[in-house]
């Protein structure tokens, strides 16, 4: 008879195996964030758009306080008047040029671990997936509010004596200011979310920043040729609700044009397209292969 060798047992590990908790999610989405290189460089490109273009509009202003014709310009101009001009319209006047920057780092956080196919370690780290795509959501948001503030506080801060010496100070006692301050932030914030939900949408860098420049600067200069030269109906309510011209509205000070949306409403639709992408990001991400 011919004996059998019993096979040995498969060793059995002593490490325990816990599930990836949303804090560790955080923890490592914090860490892919920072150790990005486009990160530092978008960081660093946003708080210098958002100082020097405060700088420049502050000497410009200052240069029309003493100048008699330019002041006569600038009041017999409607659309200047409509402005409102005011000490926060030259601190906040870099957002504009900021967003793109803002928009693009959010949507890079996303696209490039498809691109390089770290997707699928994040994958098998976060099997649930969502509180991966949360985590991303909160290190942009996050990040973005830190450095839009300190942009802001730092812009204050070197514009204040050339705005005194304009007469048009920073008035934190005037609501309509500080909430155009508070508001600058909310909109670059809010635009970070909506751009992270491109990215996790589009998956493709080229794709997400093609849309998002479309969405933000093309459309709104399409439709306001549209709207300046034939006052069609159509055309100002497509173009009021546009994401940036509705949500940047929480920025003015001046006095609400009848083609556009009040601040706060403006705001309002700004977050609820943001809401409902990032409502279909998630789907997408947890229904889509890597």
């Amino acid at each position: 008879m011919t004996a059998t060798a019993a096979s040995p047992a498969a060793p059995t590990s002593q490490v325990p195996v816990r599930p990836v908790s949303f804090v560790g999610a955080l923890r490592s989405e914090w860490i892919k964030f920072r150790s990005l290189r486009s990160t530092v460089w978008t960081v660093l490109i946003t708080a210098l758009l958002m100082v020097g273009f405060a700088l420049m509009m502050a000497s410009l202003l200052n240069t029309a306080s003493t100048e008699p014709e330019m002041q006569e310009g600038m009041s017999s101009d409607p659309g200047l008047q409509a402005l409102g001009l005011t000490g926060t319209t030259a601190v906040t006047l870099g957002y504009s040029f900021a967003q793109l920057a803002v928009a693009v780092l959010a949507a890079l956080t996303v696209t490039n671990e498809y691109s390089t196919g770290m997707i699928r370690a994040t994958f098998s780290a976060v099997p649930h997936r969502l509180p991966a795509l949360w985590a991303k959501l909160v290190v942009v948001v996050a990040a973005t509010v830190v450095v839009i503030s300190l942009a802001l506080g730092v812009a204050v801060l070197v514009t204040m004596p050339i705005l005194d010496s304009a007469g048009l100070p920073v008035d934190l006692s005037d609501a309509d200011q500080v909430r155009a301050l508070v508001g600058c932030v909310l909109y670059l914030a809010t635009v970070a979310a909506f751009s992270l939900a491109v990215g996790a949408l589009l998956r493709h860098t080229a794709g997400a920043i093609f849309t998002l420049v479309a969405l933000f600067f093309v459309l709104p200069i399409i439709f306001q040729i549209v709207v300046s030269a034939s006052d069609a109906v159509w055309a100002e309510w497509v173009n009021k609700l546009l994401p940036s011209v509705a949500g940047e509205r929480i920025i003015s000070t001046g006095v609400t044009p009848p083609t556009l949306l009040e601040p706060w409403v403006g705001y309002g639709v700004l977050a609820g397209y943001t809401v409902a992408l990032l409502v279909a990001a998630g789907v997408a991400w947890r229904r889509r292969d890597a």
